[in-house]
């Protein structure tokens, strides 16, 4: 098989083989053109010395020794020697051929002169590079469109996602704006709570959309409590006392957030909901429960995963303030209550989804009262 490679991609070595055959056919082609113009020695007498040298030029000149012997030094010796014979005339000189292609053969570094013909010449032949090349720039050209469409999807996601937690957090910040100003003192309604049944914050997010309550979250046979206790708003709110906890302060997380009474929907939408079990952070034993979103309301508990062990936090109440150690840091699945129970002495806990923007789990980080 011939090597069809281009003359650019050949090494020093190669063309230098190719340029001395090329001179050799050369040189041949000469002779054996002078030859049958007549004007050459037949090979046969070639090693002989020439009868009559040429004047001015001596035959030892010419052929210092038998190695030395040229074809076309002893063509341009006829060409000068005296010869009464006339010479025959020349034959018309052949249509030029189209150029030897140069070609290597597999395993073999000596070169092959491939002559084409009238067809060679005319066809046009494709090599497996070039059809590599255009398949390569179209290929190119698909994944670039491809790029681009994901880049404008993409775009378009982050674009109402962005719009949603916009949304989302102005009515958050105007809420807890208005329960800065006064808050309620509305007399409690006993209702039954949730937290029974599967922990606080579960929803399900889609982009653009309002977050709507996970039902896969509770057991079939309890979505008519959810519908009554946990999907229709309180509108009734404990009345507030000295020992009310009125917001939650996280120096790591850079929050500082009201709180709620009651972890209903509508609390989670104003800011941080506390559990109503019953518990006040000034009593010596119970565990305080305090809720909020993640990805959507102002994603006040979004970084609820970067407090570590010995991580501090406060909640103010009208009289005084208490301060928290973080203790532990948990993954659970959302039906696991027994993190509400309460611990040993005065502990606070707290609750958000997880991961983000998944929430098919729920992070826990517990605290103990230390003043």
């Amino acid at each position: 098989m011939r090597d069809k490679r281009p003359v650019d991609e050949l090494s020093l070595a190669e063309l230098e083989r190719i340029l001395a055959i090329r001179r050799r056919e050369e040189r041949q082609k000469q002779v054996a053109r002078m030859a049958r113009d007549g004007r050459v020695i037949a090979a046969a007498d070639a090693p002989d010395r020439p009868s009559q040298p040429t004047p001015g030029v001596s035959a030892a000149s010419l052929y210092p020794s038998d190695s030395d012997y040229d074809p076309v030094a002893a063509a341009l010796h006829a060409m000068t020697r005296p010869d009464p014979t006339p010479l025959p005339a020349a034959p018309p000189k052949p249509t030029p051929a189209m150029p030897a292609r140069i070609t290597f053969d597999d395993g073999d570094a000596v070169p092959h002169f491939d002559e084409g013909g009238d067809e060679a010449r005319q066809a046009v032949h494709v090599s497996p590079r070039a059809r590599r090349k255009v398949m390569d720039r179209l290929l190119l050209l698909v994944e670039v469109a491809a790029v681009l469409l994901i880049t404008v999807v993409g775009f378009n996601l982050v674009r109402a996602i962005t719009t949603l937690e916009q949304e989302t957090a102005s009515a958050q910040a105007l809420a807890e704006e208005q329960r800065r100003a006064v808050m309620p003192t509305i007399a409690p309604t006993a209702t039954l709570r949730l937290e029974q049944v599967v922990l606080p914050t579960g929803h399900i997010y889609r982009a653009g959309a309002e977050p709507q309550f996970n039902f896969n979250e509770v057991p079939t046979h309890l979505h008519a409590r959810v519908q009554a206790e946990w999907i229709q708003p309180v509108m009734a709110r404990p009345p507030q006392t000295s020992e009310t906890a009125l917001s939650l302060i996280v120096p790591r997380l850079n929050l500082d957030g009201t709180i709620v009474q009651g972890i209903d929907v509508e609390a989670l939408k104003q800011g941080v909901a506390q559990m109503l079990n019953g518990v006040s952070p000034a009593d010596d034993v119970g565990n305080v429960v305090f809720a909020a979103h993640n990805d959507v309301y102002g994603q006040l508990f979004r970084h609820l995963d970067q407090l570590e062990t010995g991580d501090t936090m406060q909640v103010r109440t009208a009289s005084q303030v208490y301060t928290y150690r973080v203790t532990e840091r948990r993954i659970v699945a959302p039906n696991e209550t027994s993190v509400l129970q309460t611990r040993q002495g005065a502990t606070l806990t707290l609750i958000s989804c997880y991961p983000y923007q998944v929430n098919s789990q729920r992070i826990i980080v517990f605290a103990d009262r230390v003043s």
